[in-house]
Formats: structure tokens, C-alpha cells, sequence
């Protein structure tokens, strides 16, 4: 097994080996389900697919409450796939985090950024913005400045950075190290940063 899904509970920072504070993010990853199992003959290719977080039969479709009747569990709220060629896990069985990490472990944390909204090129992009508030600059400080040429090319060009909506995107960060595990608790720390506010739904692998 190469991977879980967890919920992101916040950050805090623990002292490593060498008396650093290192900051540090908290998941609660799994336990999760086995709901479908696939493989070459079936599917052309080997993976499992866990569910993880209760949810509402009543927001569940006919179709998801079939399939994870079958799996012998309760609606989930979060189903993911993870590729893996070594099968040994059968449909309704249980993936815990401390099977999967370890300690020193370097893994990807998948998650859905914050939302911020509506945002200038500043907060967007980083720019610097105009910043000259003298010969004759009047609320430019934030501005993009110029967006292209005159009468050639006549035209925006498309991909140019531009204020718009922010965040609120899938993100993958990679190489994140393993911590600690916790597998009584059910928690992973993970150095860093991980997309996604408090409560937010994280896929972690390998």
C-alpha cells in the first residue's frame, strides 16, 4: 500500500534530534476502507480504492450506497485511488497509517487550496506593483502596469497575469518528510506546510 487519506486537524512544531523547532503539520489519516479492488484482468491495471470520513446516507447516490454495501461499510465521504501492484489487501478490509509510513518517510500531500477570492497581480502573482507614488503617480501602488503593446498586436495576449479569482485550486507538495506517526491515534506529522485549511481533506502517498 502506497498511500491514505487523512484530514488536515492544523499545525504545531516539535523539537527534532538537533534541539531545531521544526513546523510541522497534523493529519489524521485513516483508518480507511477498502471499497473497490482492481486488477490486470479486470481493470488493465492494479490499484485500491479507499473511502474515509462518515457521511450522510441522504447525500449519498443509489449507486454509491450499492457500492459501499458492498464493501460491508458505512457511506464515506472522501473515495480516492491509489495505483499499487501488490494487492494485498481485499475488498472491506482496513488500511491503517502506520501501515503505510514510517518515520523519515519522504511522501506527496495532495489537498485543495484555500479559496481567497477575487485578488490584484500583488497577492496573485507577486508583483511589485507601480510603487513610484511621485512625478505624478496617483493609486498605482498596486497596479499591474502594462499588459501589452499598441496598435501591434492590438490584443491581450492569452495567459497574461491578471487580477482574477485565487487559491481554491488541487495542489500536490512534494518530498514532505514523515515526522511521527501516532497509528493508536491515527495521526501523522508531517514537516511543512500542507495545502488546504483545518478539516480539509489531504491525500497523502508515497
Amino acid at each position: 500500500m502506497n498511500g491514505i487519506i487523512g484530514k488536515k486537524v492544523g499545525m504545531t512544531s516539535i523539537f527534532d534530534d538537533a534541539g531545531r523547532n521544526v513546523a510541522c503539520t497534523v493529519i489524521e489519516a485513516g483508518p480507511c476502507v477498502v471499497t473497490q479492488v482492481k486488477t490486470d484482468d479486470s481493470d488493465n491495471y492494479y490499484s485500491l480504492q479507499l473511502a474515509y470520513g462518515e457521511g450522510r446516507e441522504k447525500s449519498t447516490t443509489k449507486s454509491l450506497q450499492g457500492h459501499f454495501k458492498a464493501a460491508n461499510t458505512t457511506p464515506k465521504r472522501k473515495v480516492a485511488e491509489f495505483r499499487d501492484s501488490d494487492l494485498e489487501k481485499a475488498i472491506g478490509d482496513t488500511v491503517t497509517v502506520d501501515e503505510v509510513f514510517a518515520e523519515g518517510d519522504k511522501i506527496n500531500a495532495v489537498g485543495t487550496s484555500k479559496g481567497k477570492g477575487f485578488q490584484g497581480v500583488v497577492k496573485r502573482y507577486n508583483f511589485k506593483g507601480v510603487n513610484d507614488a511621485t512625478h505624478g503617480q496617483h493609486n498605482r501602488q498596486r497596479a499591474p502596469g502594462s499588459i501589452g503593446a499598441a496598435s501591434y498586436p492590438a490584443r491581450v495576449f492569452k495567459g497574461m497575469r491578471m487580477a482574477g479569482r485565487d487559491g481554491g485550486t488541487r495542489i500536490k507538495i512534494k518530498n514532505l518528510e514523515v515526522l511521527k506517526v501516532f497509528g493508536d491515534r491515527n495521526l501523522i506529522l508531517v514537516k511543512g506546510a500542507v495545502p488546504g485549511h483545518k478539516g480539509a481533506y489531504v491525500i497523502l502517498e508515497k
